[in-house]
């Protein structure tokens, strides 16, 4: 094992633009039927930020509904010694004008040649994050380069 350091917002900010993958958590208490945080990955695109993604009905949609803070983490790991991740607090948010969705469209398709376009069906949310903070490990022995914001 090697040592954990802080990620700085650099870091943060180039782990949250490059991840393939986040994870979503969510709860409510308004699910009696099973309380606990339901953990979700998903596939997102991000402006700076909130967290773009779109979805169709189901537990995820239904507790952020009823429950509107949620966490978001993403990591990327090269070895069990040398890995990143950020886990970020933010507020959902479902987007229902056209204007809406198209902005969240464009972020989420951003580079792609083809764009397929939503359904009406589809849910088309984004995920204010209000608090990110980040992590990283190097295998011992190594250091952070001076000046640098892995």
């Amino acid at each position: 094992m090697g040592k954990i350091y802080v990620l700085g917002e650099e870091g943060i900010e180039r782990l949250l633009h490059s991840a393939l993958v986040g994870r979503i958590a969510c709860s409510s208490e308004a699910a009696e039927s099973d309380p606990r945080p339901y953990l979700v990955p998903l596939a997102y695109g991000y402006d700076g930020k909130s967290v773009y993604a779109f979805s169709g009905p189901g537990r995820k949609i239904d507790l952020m509904r009823a429950q509107p803070l949620v966490s978001f983490e993403v990591d990327e790991a090269i070895a069990e010694d040398r890995w990143e991740s950020v886990i970020a607090e933010g507020t959902y948010e479902e987007l229902t004008t056209e204007a809406d969705r198209q902005t969240a469209h464009h972020i989420l398709f951003a580079g792609r040649p083809e764009i397929p376009p939503f359904s009406p069906q589809q849910i088309v949310y984004r995920i204010f994050l209000t608090k990110k903070t980040g992590r990283f490990e190097l295998p011992d022995g190594e250091e952070p380069a001076p000046g640098s914001a892995p």
